[in-house]
Parts: C-alpha cells; sequence; structure tokens
C-alpha cells in the first residue's frame, strides 16, 4: 500500500449498507415475485397464508414485504459448516432490521470431509436443488450460507441459473491450527504429516496429537485451500460483501457480516439486483486475476468455468493463463507458504490484494458488486496492515505464479498446474512414465517395494476425471513412494485427470482433457513412455510417435461404466469435461425465475 494510507483507519466495510451512487435512485418497478403468492385475495392466497401462520406470522408480512429465501447448507455431516444456524439467524435479524420476510429453507449439504467418492460428484445435482427451490419458492431475494469447498459452487450455479437478487455469505475459516508451539494448517500438514508418518519419522501418537491441534473451531479449512479460495471469489466475483474471504469463522465481525448482507439483500430484492448483472466478463476476469494473486485452489478454475456457463459468459482455460500469467502471489499463504486464513484477515484480506491489483490496471474496477458500489470504491482505501502475509506488487511472495494451463499431445484440451506450490527445479523436465490404471492400483503400488521408480520418474494416473471416477476426486497429488521417501525425496511430478485438494501442493498437473475414460490421449500413455513438462512454455507432450499411438488406440477398450442406473449413471451419461467446468450439459445457461404455473 502507499506510505498515505499506511496506518490509516479505514471503515469497515460491511457496516455499511447505504447502497452506491450508482443504484441510489434505482427501484424495480417490477411487482415483487412473492406478491403471486401472498398477495392474492383468493383460495389460494388464503392457502398460501394460512398455513404459513401457524408459525405465528402476522398478517402484515405478507402485504408487499420482499420475501427473503435464507439457503442453508447447514448439517453435521458437514463439520465446515456446523455453525451455520448461528450465521442464520443473524441474516435473519438482518432482513427483519430492513423490513424483509425471512424464510430459511434447506438444501444440499456436501461435506468434503465424509462424503464418498468425492463430494464433486454431487455439485452438479446441489446446484440444481439449488436453483429449483428458489425457482419453486415464493421468493423475492436469497441468502446463499456456504463454507465447504462444493457448497459454494454448488449455490452460486444454482442462484445464477435462477437469476433472483442473490448475496453469498461464507461460513468463514476455522482458526489456526497449533501443535507443539507450530503453526499447523489444515490439509497442508495432514498431508505433510501422513508422509511423514509413511517415513517412520513421527510416531502414530504424534500424528493423533496433531489431529486434536489442527481443528479447533467451527469453520472451513484455514489455509489457502478450496473452501477459502472460493470464499474469495464469492467477494472478487462481487457476490458478496467486502472481507467476506478471510474473516474467521469464530471470529463475532463473521456473524456481523452475515446481519449486513441480511439487510442488503432486501435492498438487492427492491432494486432486482440480480446475479446476472453482476456476473459479467469483467467480474471473472477480476476473479481470475485475484486467484493468481492469492495463490489459489486449482479447483477454482473448474467451478468459474462452470459458473460462466451458468451465466452466458464465455470462458476459457486460455483466459485464466492469459490473465493470470504476469500476476505475482502476493500472499503467503499454506500451501504455498506460511501463513493461515487467520493471518491473512489481520492482514488486510482480500480488500487489500484487490486494491493492489487495482493500482496496477489488474482489475476491472467500474465491475458492479452487491453492496451497489464498484469494486474499485469497495476497496480504493483498503489497508495492508502485514506485509509479510500480503506482500508488496513490488516484492512479491512468488513472481509470476498464476495458474498455468498446459497444452500438448498429451493433454489437447487443456491441462493445470499451480506453480506457486510446486518445485522450481520440476517446472522444466523430461521423465519416465510410471503409469497407473487406477487410483485402486496407485494405492497399493506406491508401498510396493519392488515398485520400478525413482525421484526423475513421473507418476501417471488414469480414470481419474469426470467420467472416469465418477466425479473427479482429489486423488491428483498421489502420494509418493514409501522407498523413495526414506531416500529424502519430498517431491516429483504426477500427472491425471484428476483434482487435487486446495490445501495440497507439489509439482502436480491436473484436469488433463480429455480425460482417460473419454479415451483422451491419457488412456493410451504406458510405462516407460518419456514425458515432458515445461511450465514456462505451457507444454506437456509424450514423447511417442503418432503411428504408435495410432495403433494403441485401435487396441484401447473403454472401461465399463461405474453405473447402470441411477444418479452416477445421469452424471456419466451428462457430465462435460473438466476444460468446460464438469457441469452437466443440459444445465448450462439459465431460465431465470418466472413464476411457477398456478396449481389450482
Amino acid at each position: 500500500m502507499s506510505d498515505e494510507t499506511k496506518g490509516k483507519p479505514v471503515q469497515v466495510m460491511p457496516v455499511q449498507d447505504t447502497p452506491g451512487a450508482k443504484e441510489a435512485a434505482k427501484q424495480s418497478t417490477k411487482p415483487l415475485r412473492s406478491q403471486a403468492w401472498f398477495g392474492r385475495q383468493d383460495k389460494m392466497g388464503f392457502y398460501y397464508r394460512s398455513f404459513l401462520k401457524n408459525s405465528g406470522f402476522p398478517q402484515d408480512q405478507f402485504d408487499g414485504r420482499p420475501v427473503i429465501g435464507i439457503c442453508n447448507t447447514w448439517s453435521e455431516l458437514t463439520p465446515c459448516n456446523a455453525h451455520f444456524r448461528t450465521i442464520a439467524e443473524h441474516v435473519r435479524y438482518g432482513v427483519l432490521d430492513a423490513g424483509g420476510f425471512p424464510l430459511e429453507f434447506p438444501v444440499s449439504s456436501l461435506g468434503e470431509v465424509t462424503m464418498r467418492p468425492t463430494a464433486m460428484l454431487f455439485r452438479n445435482l446441489a446446484s440444481m436443488d439449488v436453483e429449483e427451490a428458489i425457482r419453486a419458492h415464493p421468493l423475492d431475494g436469497v441468502v446463499l450460507l456456504m463454507g465447504c469447498d462444493k457448497t459454494t459452487p454448488a449455490l452460486l450455479m444454482g442462484a445464477a441459473s435462477a437469476d433472483l437478487p442473490a448475496i453469498g455469505v461464507s461460513g468463514g475459516p476455522q482458526l489456526r491450527g497449533v501443535y507443539r508451539g507450530e503453526i499447523i494448517g489444515s490439509g497442508t500438514n495432514i498431508i505433510s504429516m501422513s508422509e511423514q508418518l509413511r517415513a517412520g519419522e513421527i510416531t502414530l501418537a504424534d500424528f493423533h496429537e496433531a489431529e486434536a491441534a489442527m481443528n479447533r473451531s467451527a469453520g472451513s479449512c484455514m489455509t489457502m485451500g478450496t473452501a477459502s479460495t472460493m470464499a474469495s471469489m464469492v467477494e472478487a466475483l462481487g457476490l458478496g460483501l467486502p472481507e467476506n474471504a478471510a474473516i474467521p469463522a469464530a471470529d463475532a465481525r463473521r456473524n456481523l457480516l452475515a446481519r449486513m448482507a441480511g439487510r442488503r439483500i432486501v435492498e438487492m430484492a427492491k432494486a432486482d439486483l440480480k446475479p446476472s448483472d453482476i456476473l459479467t466478463r469483467a467480474a471473472f476476469e477480476n476473479a481470475i486475476r485475484a486467484l493468481a494473486a492469492i495463490g489459489g485452489s486449482t479447483n477454482a478454475v473448474v467451478h468459474l468455468l462452470a459458473i460462466a456457463g451458468r451465466v452466458g459468459v464465455e470462458l476459457t482455460l486460455e483466459d485464466f493463463d492469459r490473465l493470470g500469467r504476469d500476476v505475482h502471489c502476493l500472499v503467503d499463504l499454506m500451501p504455498s507458504g506460511r501463513f493461515l486464513m487467520e493471518d491473512f484477515y489481520y492482514a488486510g484480506g482480500l480488500p487489500a490484494v484487490l486494491r493492489t491489483l487495482g493500482e496496477r490496471g489488474l482489475l476491472n474496477r467500474e465491475a458492479l458488486t452487491v453492496n451497489g458500489r464498484s469494486i474499485w470504491e469497495n476497496v480504493a482505501e483498503a489497508p495492508c496492515w502485514n506485509e509479510e502475509v500480503i506482500t508488496p506488487f513490488e516484492a512479491p511472495f512468488k513472481a509470476d505464479a498464476g495458474i498455468a494451463i498446459l497444452k500438448g499431445n498429451l493433454a489437447p484440451d487443456g491441462a493445470v498446474i499451480k506453480p506457486s506450490a510446486a518445485s522450481p527445479e520440476l517446472m522444466q523436465h523430461t521423465g519416465r512414465a510410471v503409469v497407473f490404471e487406477s487410483v485402486e492400483e496407485m494405492h497399493h503400488a506406491v508401498n510396493d517395494e519392488a515398485l520400478d521408480i525413482d525421484a526423475s520418474s513421473i507418476m501417471v494416473l488414469k480414470h481419474c476425471g469426470p467420467k472416469g471416477y465418477p466425479g473427479m476426486a482429489e486423488v491428483g497429488n498421489m502420494p509418493l513412494p514409501a522407498k523413495l521417501l526414506r531416500q529424502g525425496v519430498r517431491d516429483m511430478i504426477r500427472i491425471s485427470d484428476a483434482r487435487m485438494s486446495g490445501t495440497a501442493y507439489g509439482t502436480v498437473v491436473l484436469h488433463v482433457a480429455p480425460e482417460a475414460t473419454a479415451g483422451g490421449p491419457l488412456a493410451l500413455v504406458k510405462t516407460g513412455d518419456l514425458i515432458t513438462l515445461d511450465v514456462p512454455a505451457r507444454a506437456l507432450h509424450l514423447h511417442v510417435s503418432e503411428e504408435e499411438l495410432a495403433a494403441r488406440r485401435a487396441a484401447w477398450v473403454p472401461p465399463a461404466p461405474h453405473a447402470e442406473r441411477g444418479y452416477q449413471r445421469l452424471y456419466i451419461d451428462h457430465v462435460l469435461q473438466a476444460d468446460r467446468g464438469a457441469d452437466f450439459d443440459f444445465l448450462v445457461g439459465r431460465t431465470g425465475s418466472p413464476v411457477p404455473r398456478d396449481n389450482h
């Protein structure tokens, strides 16, 4: 930040609920959608109002007040979202403060920790639940409560397709983990400590002690994993209030933000300010650059592509490379760095990062946000309180470290790698492939002392993409072979059509498209083939002749589908590839929220 702003107090944005100048005079002439239910003075009006009156609502609640849905992903099976009943109450207070009529409703809750085979399998299903719940009910606006990884994109996708006024409220990250005086972070240290356990460097008792020390409060992963990354994307896209990304779940200011979001959604409903007004091309460009600047999760690529598809914004993998290539990673957070989300908040949070981008012409300043202001109006005076955590652009934590998009004969439609979490010495490397046809084969082989592999090898995992797993699980950061761990090896190139947790690290190439199960070139790789990874050149090349690849393709037999019926069969039949967001082909686009057909 500039010298003249350092140390100056800045008014916290979430407590300001006055619409910006651009929206101050805007009031929609469109009648409130809920009045198609509650404004009727006939049999069906009696029906709609009467049943809600069993909760003690007075008649004047139905007389033209904006009806606000509180879309809640609370679940005890989603530990990251276990505090959402409290957050929902604070949203309710805010809606009532502003003269709205709050009504809470549940939707599918996707817990990354507990769901098998992967929560990603159900992201599209949850988005359908959100979209149809919004459309079917008498709502004028909705507050989206989201936290754990896939709840955020699912709610954004569903709300974008329904296109009713909506505002996102994230649950916030956990407090720092502290183990024997050292800071530890969810996911990142789980991975490192599990490798230490396999290498014999710590005991099982140490491992269990660390478990209790790591997750010590409500909230989602406190590293810059997918949950924190997507909370940052909500803010960068303009769909959440400033500071949404980083306020810890246990901090009272998270409840304050929820209350202010409840107040604000009432005004948004009156103004008919919809996701389609905010989710513009400019907003997605801002999000991509913010993603690079925070060293965010590779999962955000798939999710942003899917959200853009829901609102008809053309977004491609190439946009991530073009827009993020020259953006420095400014935030020194795990898994790429040292600190955690609690530190990020105290240092200034995402507003400080967005201000830095804006000062260097890397932000579309006029992009509209849910508080009625432009994104630049929200962050122009945002302070940075700790330049160790949020580094200056001139002295970045890691230079030019935005997510890189790779292409070549092994990934014709693209693959992704996160340079900020990779080993610099492996960014240009040619090695011998060691191939695993399934995740089960991989897990068995990595502990086999007879496995023919060394530190220069490239591990290749197949059939873990959208159709192949199914659901594109977070298994791309394969565990290293035990015998190499004992030799001190801590990173190797790994290539797959899978995803990896945003809390993970390493030189890991992900989202290879087309995936192996869909017949992509990845399916044809054999152990012993040479592969070149060249991140500066954005290349991923398999050193096998076209003639040999053609012969292998002619002999290739597609694997049998994992399911013959039910949701998994629907998923396999209709999921798009990773480079298109892994959404369902029939969900791309938006329908809006027309009042459903009358039922009498």
